[in-house]
């Protein structure tokens, strides 16, 4: 049997942390109601996130095959952080813009992944059995589709996570108890900027064959994520005119 270095198998641990993650934003949702749209895709996102590091998980104690190799790149490498992006999108933007991007996001990833269902796979190519890569792909043009999505995620998720953070930073400025609140949020959204740039620059890596790259940005990605998310709830009771909400 192959021994494996120890970085293959983070993406266990990655999933175990997604689903934790992934309750606490659902019940959260559940208290909000229709008024948390933002938070039932960002439980989505983090589903969808730790269905990408499940197919790494068992890509690293059973190996590939075609059907693994398919799923884990339109979960992980193509789908990528687009639904995170799209909660912050309900959260900062106006419901029919949401709704205007919820549906062109929807429509990209079905003509993205129809193709890569329908790919033909080689998985000779690979060096290894129990690490995953878009090179295995037979139709290899299938491939220019994530850049968009990913570059979508990073402008709405990253981006969104910044304009909060100096907004809020501002409103650190001015006395008051809400100093106290918006300081709270801005760590909260460098963290999560942060944390959102960890698994993209990973992803990156992945095209250049550095796939357990990846698997160290998923995780402490993920880490610096709920954190963020933790430092903008924390102090839900104090009251101040606010430029979003988590």
């Amino acid at each position: 049997m192959q021994t494996l270095p120890l970085s293959h198998y983070l993406p266990i641990l990655s999933t175990i942390i997604s689903a934790a993650f992934a309750a606490t934003i659902y019940q959260r949702y559940r208290l909000r109601g229709h008024q948390g749209n933002h938070l039932l895709w960002w439980t989505l996102g983090i589903i969808t996130y730790g269905m990408g590091t499940f197919a790494e998980s068992y890509i690293t104690l059973f190996g590939l095959n075609d059907f693994i190799l398919k799923f884990w790149y339109i979960v992980g490498a193509l789908l990528g952080g687009a639904p995170l992006a799209q909660g912050t999108i309900w959260l900062l933007l106006k419901p029919r813009t949401a709704r205007i991007l919820t549906w062109a996001l929807v429509i990209a990833v079905v003509v993205a992944a129809i193709p890569v269902m329908l790919s033909p796979v080689d998985l000779s190519v690979l060096p290894s059995a129990n690490l995953p890569s878009g090179k295995a792909l037979g139709w290899q043009w299938v491939r220019s589709f994530s850049p968009f999505i990913n570059t979508y995620a990073v402008i709405f998720l990253i981006g969104g996570a910044i304009i909060s953070a100096v907004r809020y930073r501002r409103v650190m400025s001015l006395p008051g108890a809400n100093s106290e609140l918006a300081r709270d949020r801005f760590l909260g959204n460098v963290l999560i900027a942060i944390g959102a740039v960890m698994p993209a620059i990973g992803g990156t890596l992945t095209r250049f064959g550095y796939t357990e790259a990846l698997y160290i940005g998923e995780l402490f990605g993920l880490m610096l994520i709920w954190l963020g998310y933790w430092f903008n709830i924390r102090h839900r009771q104090i009251t101040q005119s606010r430029p979003s909400e988590s």
